[in-house]
């Protein structure tokens, strides 16, 4: 698994080298198709370009050993002035996943009628929830880096994600007060959202993109 990541870094690290060397520095004119055929065998662009949704999974949570390498991933993610302003708690327990569940399921009685409908998270196993300290103003920012380190890192790994933000809501509501407080949150910080991780058992087709909404500005 080391090795696996070693030879990412590897990768990455060639590419800039090259770029360097050939004094690119991602101005126009600079692309080559030497550069295009670099990036076409790149991981770190295939587990990005590759990467979806998943919301549906396997029956058993995520391999400790694997979890902590994607964790590990996560808070290795740029933040402000390195304060690293999240909390992150990870739950593979199913008597607390079910439970929490069947809460939701008293106020939203319709998702029963969902054939497919396993739990609250999106049907995931292993749940990650990430909570914030609101005193710093760009820390959600670095929240949502520090969860697409670990999505993109679990996707290479064959490990399925879904980003979950309906979910933190109910955790913060009165219905689910007693397992907000099992997360045991330092005080001051606040779950913003929550990621379901899973080894997945569905492939869901890529959903189309707007690129008109990028724009070079001259």
């Amino acid at each position: 698994m080391k090795k696996r990541v070693s030879c990412k870094i590897s990768m990455i690290a060639a590419v800039l080298i090259a770029s360097i060397i050939t004094g690119c520095s991602g101005t126009e004119g600079c692309g080559t198709d030497a550069d295009k055929a670099a990036a076409d065998k790149n991981e770190v662009i295939e587990t990005i370009m590759s990467r979806r949704s998943v919301r549906k999974y396997k029956p058993v949570p995520v391999n400790r050993d694997t979890m902590d390498l994607i964790l590990t991933c996560g808070i290795n993610a740029p933040n402000g002035q390195n304060k690293q302003s999240w909390e992150i708690r990870v739950v593979d327990n199913a008597e607390f996943i079910n439970g929490v569940t069947e809460l939701y399921k008293k106020q939203n009685p319709k998702v029963a009628e969902d054939t497919t409908f396993v739990n609250m998270f999106r049907n995931a196993p292993t749940v990650v929830f990430i909570a914030n300290d609101p005193s710093y103003g760009m820390s959600q920012i670095d929240c949502g880096l520090l969860g697409e380190n670990m999505i993109l890192s679990a996707w290479s790994m064959g490990i399925g994600s879904c980003c979950l933000g309906g979910p933190a809501a109910f955790m913060k509501s009165d219905a689910a007060a007693e397992y907000l407080k099992k997360l045991s949150f330092s005080e001051g910080y606040q779950l913003l959202y929550c990621i379901g991780f899973g080894y997945p058992d569905e492939a869901p087709a890529a959903k189309p993109r707007k690129a008109d909404k990028i724009k070079y500005i001259e």
